[in-house]
């Protein structure tokens, strides 16, 4: 960005103002298939600014990504229990959202998050819940657990993907024996080794593109995000999503900056920009998930409202939770298992 026109207050105040006259670029590395063009280039005219996006399939890709440096990127979108690890390795930029001027729209129940309490690092991107989708002309069982994957029935053996995330197929596979999230209970690892080992011949593959493949019926049932399971009904009504009653992790994508970002007051700018509610719409309306501002449900298309993939049976609320931030100890005995399972 172009500061010759600003003052050195000036620009100690830019996390708190909307400036309209920003120039220059901004790296974005994201979700695939989850940002919304539009707001892209509504982001690029109102400040002048070229945006460049990247996609990744996973945290773990992510994060491996950035960690080894020389990236170019700006901005992440780190699931919220990805966030201290970010910080632990001193990757991001603490931005100070909670003093930006749009700030004020973020829901009460978004600002002091486990992941960033007050919000210094972070601001709320999309929230949703981690389950099963499953074309219902195949299967007509009960959907709601997590053994559609993990012991899948005979008419969905060879039909089932799984999204290839760690915390959430691993998380969902320890709920489903009976274990509590971090875990390092050797024996319900042990059986969460043995069950995922075992499950994986009877998967049809392991793919995050879910999408399209649910919409066309490549998938017959998958391990999916409900945002994605509900694009994907929306061309193809025989899709539904499941909630496993035995667990599933509710999650928050959060919007950090990166602490070698290149294009720091952009992505500060960004950031107060997603904030806006007709914004943080735009955003839900594309990708199909819930996001943390007030207000802007009114700008949302009727379609999502009461979607069941938005919309938890009451009766199976209480068995999601949102995932913690696991010590390091219990990382590496999941990615060891991961590991595993990826060969």
């Amino acid at each position: 960005m172009r500061l010759s026109t600003l003052t050195m207050t000036a620009a100690a105040l830019l996390a708190t103002t909307t400036l309209s006259f920003a120039a220059g670029e901004l790296n974005i590395y994201n979700w695939g298939n989850y940002t919304n063009p539009d707001l892209i280039k509504k982001f690029e005219e109102k400040f002048d600014v070229k945006v460049t996006l990247t996609d990744y399939d996973s945290n773990t890709t992510a994060l491996t990504k950035i960690e080894a440096g020389g990236h170019g990127f700006d901005i992440v979108v780190p699931t919220g229990n990805y966030v201290p690890i970010y910080v632990e390795k001193g990757l991001l930029l603490e931005t100070r959202p909670d003093e930006m001027e749009n700030f004020k729209n973020v829901a009460p129940r978004w600002v002091d998050v486990p992941w960033d309490m007050g919000r210094h690092y972070t601001v709320p991107w999309q929230w949703g819940t981690t389950g099963i989708a499953v074309n219902k002309k195949s299967y007509s069982g009960d959907i709601n657990t997590s053994a559609i994957f993990l012991d899948p029935p005979a008419e969905l053996v060879g039909k089932v993907n799984v999204v290839p995330e760690m915390s959430d197929v691993m998380n969902l596979a320890i709920f489903y024996v009976g274990g509590e999230a971090c875990t390092e209970d050797k024996e319900v690892l042990r059986k969460v080794r043995d069950l995922l080992v075992a499950a994986k011949p009877k998967w049809q593959s392991m793919d995050y593109g879910t999408t399209d493949k649910l919409k066309n019926g490549e998938y017959q049932a998958t391990v999916n995000w409900n945002g994605s399971t509900f694009k994907a009904r929306q061309e193809n009504p025989d899709v539904a999503y499941g909630y496993p009653k035995e667990g599933y992790p509710l999650w928050m994508d959060a919007v950090a900056v990166l602490k070698d970002a290149k294009n720091v007051e952009n992505a500060k700018l960004f950031q107060n920009f997603l904030m806006e509610p007709e914004n943080a719409a735009m955003i839900s309306s594309f990708a199909g998930y819930a996001n943390g501002i007030s207000g802007s449900a009114e700008f949302m298309p009727e379609k999502m409202k009461g979607a069941p993939e938005l919309e938890t049976p009451e009766d199976l609320q209480a068995a999601g939770q949102f995932l913690p931030v696991c010590p390091k100890s219990a990382r590496d005995i999941y990615t060891a298992i991961w590991t595993e399972l990826q060969k």
